[in-house]
């Protein structure tokens, strides 16, 4: 049965925490951050460096215009890279689940400032990136195994952001990225799983490929279905999320063997951390680079 949306608040993945989640099982046992996730910081890329351009950050509040999560609201973040010379081609997306956490400058990603110093090396494209908050029933947005939420970004987010741009972002795949955390991370591959030609990266996170709304399924379809043209860099940790619901260290596991054995171009980054942010910060500049080598 899929988990109604009181147990998951219950069990504290509605909270998109970037430092870590505390949550009471239902046997009453506390989780809490183990030592395996302190030795994880920032990527060096996530700090200034002196003479580098800066991007700028929009912030829309409380945007509440959808018509696919009607009664929602929601807030977005719209970072627009250095302008050092007048843009020649449409800039690369990378848009990211649980936005506020990714572009906050002080958590454990750091995002915009990683693009700042990317961009300004030639590692990475010019990139627009879109950091979009979930609306009110963050599991029905993220967890479902439906087109909704791709849907949601190609016909309602993306309008929003080229009309606010005034230009459009690429429209190749490769150059496109999602990334998430969490329900936000298994959200970012089924984007991509359903549009392929929306998005050609993936960035997931400790992603939830566990029994919430049926994403314990995705190893078994990934290895019985075509595959896609889609590249995938997981990451999970030993002290990731183990509740009723899921071991999310061995759902992981399984789609890193899933992806392997129909020869998907992908990577899987396993360490000790919890169910965080810090792993996915320490090595997200290099994460970037990977998925638009």
């Amino acid at each position: 049965m899929p988990i109604d949306s009181k147990t998951h608040e219950a069990l504290g993945l509605h909270k998109p925490s970037s430092k870590s989640i505390s949550a009471t099982t239902p046997k009453g046992k506390s989780w809490t951050e183990p030592e395996g996730d302190r030795q994880y910081h920032p990527c060096a890329e996530a700090y200034p460096k002196q003479g580098s351009p800066k991007g700028e950050v929009f912030h829309i509040k409380d945007w509440s215009s959808s018509n696919i999560y009607p009664n929602s609201s929601r807030d977005i973040y719209i970072y627009t890279p250095p302008r050092t010379n007048r843009i020649t081609e449409s800039p690369s997306l990378a848009f990211f689940n649980d936005g506020a956490m990714y572009v906050d400058p002080n958590g454990s990603v750091r995002a915009a400032q990683v693009m700042d110093n990317l961009i300004q090396s030639k590692d990475i494209p010019p990139t627009v990136g879109v950091f979009v908050n979930p609306g009110k029933e963050r599991s029905l947005e993220y967890d479902s195994m439906t087109p909704t939420f791709v849907n949601f970004i190609n016909e309602e987010i993306l309008p929003l952001v080229e009309s606010h741009l005034g230009y459009e972002v690429h429209k190749d795949p490769e150059r496109r990225l999602i990334c998430g955390m969490s329900s936000g991370g298994i959200c970012a591959f089924n984007a991509a799983w359903h549009s392929p030609n929306s998005f050609g990266c993936v960035l997931s996170h400790c992603g939830s490929f566990t029994n919430i709304r049926g994403g314990h399924n995705y190893p078994y379809l990934v290895r019985s279905s075509e595959k896609k043209p889609i590249k995938i860099l997981l990451q999970s940790g030993n002290h990731d999320l183990n509740i009723l619901y899921g071991n999310w260290a061995i759902a992981n596991k399984a789609m890193a063997s899933a992806l392997e054995f129909s020869g998907y171009d992908y990577k899987f980054i396993f360490g000790e951390g919890a169910h965080s942010l810090r792993h996915g910060g320490a090595i997200f500049a290099d994460s970037l680079r990977w998925l638009w080598s």
